[in-house]
């Protein structure tokens, strides 16, 4: 076993002791540890679990360090990225429709709607999904612009819609999809890049399974 690899159990146990020029030893040998498999003298010091924090969420990363290749499998096949993706994309257009009924109804078009959007998609993709994998992340941010641009356009459909007394779907189907771009551009602004990249990193971070310090430790015991 590794250094690390025994650390998770001396971290954890009422026997160690922290020498200043070596770390963390056993109390009871006087030496770092060289167990293989399972400390026989392992005792775990309850106030350090009841330390570990319940609330935020560790790095994928650093979960996957930490698990045994046993517990990482087992999370692993409870991954549904297909579920997820579609769930996230279905909230992506519901955002989006009632972003676009806010911009219409109000006159303006309220930039920081994007954080939100980019925020639901992540936890609809972290509850339907439950990845660990890079790739939920990604998708999720993808999904999360997409969404805020769709938003967007939506606005820009409702706008026409209203100045020439159209029906919104009417509206859909006579625009001249060619123009998309300049349509878009004329609603942009500089700070809508900063909110569709916030709203990228919401979609980016809260894709992945929320998994905390206690959880980690109740997977591993």
């Amino acid at each position: 076993m590794t250094r690390e690899e025994h650390l998770k159990f001396c971290k954890k146990c009422v026997n160690r002791k922290l020498d200043m020029k070596v770390g963390l030893i056993c109390n009871l040998t006087g030496k770092i540890a060289d167990f293989e498999g399972e400390c026989k003298s392992f005792e775990l010091d309850q106030a350090v679990v009841d330390s570990l924090d319940n609330s935020e969420a560790i790095e994928p990363k650093e979960v996957v360090k930490n698990l045994s290749e046993k517990n990482l499998a087992l999370l692993k096949s409870e991954q549904n990225y297909l579920k997820g993706t579609m769930v996230s994309i279905i909230v992506g257009v519901l955002g989006a429709l009632v972003w676009g009924l806010i911009t219409v109804s109000t006159g303006f078009q309220i930039g920081y709607m994007a954080i939100g959007i980019g925020a639901i998609i992540g936890l609809s993709m972290r509850l339907m999904g439950k990845g660990l994998d890079r790739i939920f992340g990604i998708t999720g941010a993808v999904i999360a612009v997409l969404s805020c641009l769709l938003g967007n356009f939506l606005s820009v459909i409702g706008f026409i819609a209203h100045s020439e007394n159209m029906g919104y779907f009417d509206t859909l189907a006579l625009f001249d999809y060619s123009q998309f771009i300049q349509a878009m551009a004329s609603t942009f602004s500089i700070m809508d890049i900063l909110f569709y990249a916030i709203a990228a990193l919401a979609g980016y971070i809260l894709s992945f399974r929320k998994i905390t310090e206690r959880d980690l430790h109740e997977l591993e015991k």
